[in-house]
Order: C-alpha cells, then sequence, then structure tokens
C-alpha cells in the first residue's frame, strides 16, 4: 500500500474505489468496508483508496496509533492511503466544500464506500444523504454499509478500547477478529533487565490503549516473523519507580540488536498481576518462573 500524507502529491486516479473514515481500531465492520472496496477496486480495473484523517476528529482517545492502523489498512488489500491532517482549518470546511474540492476535484471517484454513521465537514454536518444527492448529481456510486452489531450490540472502538483496559482480551478480539496488539519502536532502558541476566526490550509505544498492568504470555511480531515472549507493563515498584509506565518485553530464544526497531506485540494470556518484590534476587526468581509458566503454556497449544 502507498501512503500519501494529504493530497496533493497524490497522482491522478481513474475513478478510483474511495473509503471515507478514521478506521481507529480497524475492528471487524471496518474490515468489512476496506475488504469490500479492495475487492470492487480489482473488479473495476481501479485503485482502492482509504481516506483518514490524524488525529481523531472527535479529539477521542485514539485505540491505535497512525502507524498501526496504516499497518492493518495494509493488510485489507487496499492500494492507497491518503492521511489527512485533522487540524483547526481542516475542521472549518464546509460539507460541501469537502465533497466538492476533496472528493470530487482531487479524486474523482467512481464509488465512495463509507459507514452508514459516517459524518464530514465543519460541525459534522455532512451525512449519508448529502452524499446521496451528489452521487446523483456527480455520477459516482455510493455503497453504504450498516454498522456491525455484536449480540445486539454495535461494534465500536469506544467498547474495544474499555476491553482491552479492564484486560477483556476475548471480547476484545471478537470484535477486531485478531489478537489485542500494541505497536511501539525499541528504546535504549537502563539496562536493569539485563544486568539481572534476562535482557529485555523496552518498548516505546505508539499513542496506542494499553491492558492493564500485569506480566504476559506474548507474541513479538518483528521481520515478519513471531516469537513468542513474556512482556511486563506497569510501573516498577520493586526499585521505587511508580510513577512512569513502563512496557518490557522478553522475546524467548532471541538475541538481536533490534533497537530503534518496530515491534508488534501481541497478548495471549496474563500469567500474573504486578508486584512489589523483597528484593532484586526476588525479582529474579519471579522472573524466571513467569519465563518457565510461558513455555509450559507454549508447549501444552
Amino acid at each position: 500500500m502507498k501512503t500519501y500524507y494529504g493530497l496533493n502529491k497524490l497522482k491522478e486516479l481513474k475513478a478510483p474505489v474511495v473509503v471515507l473514515g478514521v478506521f481507529d481500531g480497524v475492528h471487524k465492520g471496518h474490515i468489512l468496508i476496506l475488504r469490500a472496496a479492495a475487492k470492487k477496486a480489482r473488479q473495476t480495473k481501479a485503485k482502492s483508496i482509504v481516506v483518514t484523517f490524524d488525529p481523531h476528529p472527535q479529539k477521542e482517545e485514539s485505540l491505535y496509533s497512525l502507524e498501526h492502523r496504516l499497518k492493518l489498512i495494509a493488510g485489507s488489500g487496499i492500494d492507497i492511503c491518503a492521511v489527512i491532517r485533522f487540524n483547526k482549518r481542516f475542521a472549518r470546511i464546509s460539507a460541501h466544500n469537502f465533497i466538492k474540492d476533496i472528493l470530487l476535484k482531487k479524486l474523482k471517484p467512481g464509488y465512495i464506500f463509507v459507514g452508514e454513521n459516517f459524518t464530514f465537514g465543519a460541525g459534522a454536518k455532512g451525512n449519508i444523504a448529502l452524499l446521496k444527492i451528489f452521487s446523483g448529481e456527480y455520477n459516482f456510486k455510493l455503497k453504504v454499509f450498516r454498522v456491525l452489531k455484536k449480540k445486539g450490540r454495535v461494534i465500536s472502538s469506544t467498547q474495544i478500547r474499555r476491553f482491552i483496559k479492564t484486560g477483556k482480551f476475548s471480547l476484545a478480539e471478537s470484535l477486531l477478529s485478531r489478537p489485542v496488539s500494541i505497536l511501539g519502536t525499541v528504546i535504549k532502558g537502563a539496562s536493569v533487565a539485563r544486568q539481572l541476566g534476562v535482557p529485555t526490550a523496552n518498548i516505546d509505544p505508539h499513542h496506542e490503549v494499553l491492558p492493564p498492568s500485569g506480566v504476559y504470555l506474548v507474541k513479538v511480531n518483528y521481520n515478519k516473523k513471531k516469537h513468542f515472549g513474556v512482556c511486563s507493563i506497569g510501573n516498577k515498584p520493586t526499585f521505587g519507580i511508580n510513577k512512569m509506565q513502563h512496557i518490557e518485553v522478553h522475546i524467548l530464544n532471541f538475541d538481536k540488536n533490534i533497537y530503534k526497531e518496530f515491534l508488534e506485540i501481541e497478548f495471549i494470556k496474563l500469567l500474573r498481576k504486578q508486584k512489589k518484590f523483597s528484593s532484586r534476587e526476588a525479582l529474579v526468581a519471579q522472573i524466571r518462573k513467569d519465563i518457565i509458566s510461558a513455555k509450559r503454556l507454549i508447549s501444552s497449544h
């Protein structure tokens, strides 16, 4: 997938299939729209292009960072993604001008795919009814997708966000159709874990919603390969660090320098809650027990 930041460098496309939305979380409902657009583009020998917005127009806490969203959107088969910076200037564009100056003038769509609850333009006054009026006037086809429901409840990023924050992974996964994960960059830490004999990668998450503090069995996606690991989320009470949230992952059977690399961490199971230990030695003993517990779970699967 080719990504553009803004629309100025976007080359003219012939009747593309345009998909509009924030797609925070890229959950089941989003995936349905994205895959349908990619399929229609193949059928019509056109390009599929997602127009998304960053930061979140509703100023909500993002479920996933932009980098994570783009990775997942690309996985749905979309050809191009255009990221529009949602700033005060853009927020003042009227719904009519959004359609005329952005959709029609710059994108010239053959099809527009949207969810039924999509709104746009200043004050969110643009809606599906307005798009239908313009589709008849400017000869593009509009495909509107109904919101997806699970057990009678609308699938939403807000709901998934709540499940992740409370550690209800199975419920979150049922709405995402994939494991709960975070994307982050490996950064330099204090090397305490290495000194203790258990080297870890310190993770700077990309503005992602995090699970509760604890120690987890995880899968680490690095360089298109998956590795099992043990991930700790929380502060470091044993060392008197109680304010700052840390994420560290010990990757099993792995010995590479991955400083500054991106890692995606998939959460499988909570091994234990965070705890303050009486000494470093007690902490090391527990870490080794965590690794043994993780390996037992891996072998049982």
